[in-house]
């Protein structure tokens, strides 16, 4: 009789110590989630903040990477595999010139969504670009719209045959294009002072300085009749006369500062392509 009230006893000590340990583990396992759930948490957060730091950009203008699924579709050889960025108001724009004109349509989507009723398609621009050999060429240029940096999204294009083809593109690598000094929009008097050639040659002074949007731009007349067209940054440009000294409206980067130019010159036996400097001052 004792020994089975001992085991009675016995097995109830040890059921009652089973669920004491259930219980245990239990609270336990509740405790050890917290703090795995609030790590979590916490480093999911602090992930999404640093994430959004590093894709948001500030106002303003980037170089930056354009890159395609196909050798076939590529900006032009002369820019490095780069456009021109261009973010404003958290709006992404890309500036992309081609190699020619071969593409007519752009279309920021699928190639069959760009072939539906109402597609808003990308239309260019024509732009000439000039070679380190000195070659010409009208391109065509599109600004496509930027969902994302460093993500893949579908743009589709459409050549002169008239076949809509889906490609994948990716923009990355921002770096900002250094901004000019901030003048408000309207026409500048300047001194103008032009360095290079032979030194026989010269351009009026004072000169004006449209400025519009940001975007600076002279025009100069030269001492001679003789200049039949300018090279600024790579773009050629034609005068903007036809009789009396050479008059040309070129673009300029700021003022004080040196801008390289090319500028051709009939006067001789042969027409020949000068290297000059110019520099645009405002005066007091």
């Amino acid at each position: 009789m004792i020994t089975k009230k001992i085991s009675a006893f016995a097995v109830a000590l040890i059921m009652a110590i089973s669920v004491c340990a259930c219980a245990s583990t239990d609270d336990a396992a509740e405790k050890s989630d917290e703090p795995e759930l609030s790590y979590d948490s916490t480093s999911k957060e602090e992930s999404l903040t640093v994430s959004d730091d590093a894709t948001q950009l500030a106002d303003g203008t980037y170089h930056a990477s354009f890159d395609t699924d196909s050798t076939m579709f590529h900006v032009n050889e002369s820019l490095d595999g780069k456009g021109v960025l261009t973010v404003e108001n958290g709006s992404m724009t890309i500036h992309i010139v081609m190699p020619s004109k071969s593409i007519v349509n752009l279309f920021p989507g699928t190639a069959e969504d760009a072939q539906k009723d109402g597609a808003d398609l990308i239309e260019p621009t024509v732009e000439e670009i000039i070679y380190e050999d000195g070659l010409a060429e009208e391109v065509n240029a599109f600004d496509v719209p930027v969902p994302a940096l460093d993500e893949e999204f579908d743009l589709a294009l459409i050549g002169t045959k008239g076949t809509w083809y889906d490609h994948k593109v990716k923009v990355s690598n921002p770096t900002p294009i250094e901004s000019k000094d901030y003048y408000a929009d309207g026409e500048y008097t300047v001194d103008v002072i032009l360095t290079g050639g032979s030194g026989k040659a010269s351009v009026d002074t004072p000169a004006t300085v449209t400025v519009e949007n940001g975007e600076y731009k002279a025009t100069i007349m030269w001492s001679s009749p003789y200049y039949d067209y300018m090279i600024v940054d790579g773009t050629r440009y034609e005068p903007i006369n036809s009789e009396g000294n050479s008059v040309f409206e070129i673009p300029i980067e700021g003022f004080d500062t040196d801008i390289p130019v090319i500028a051709d010159t009939t006067a001789m036996s042969e027409p020949h392509e000068i290297e000059y400097t110019l520099v645009f001052s405002i005066l007091d």
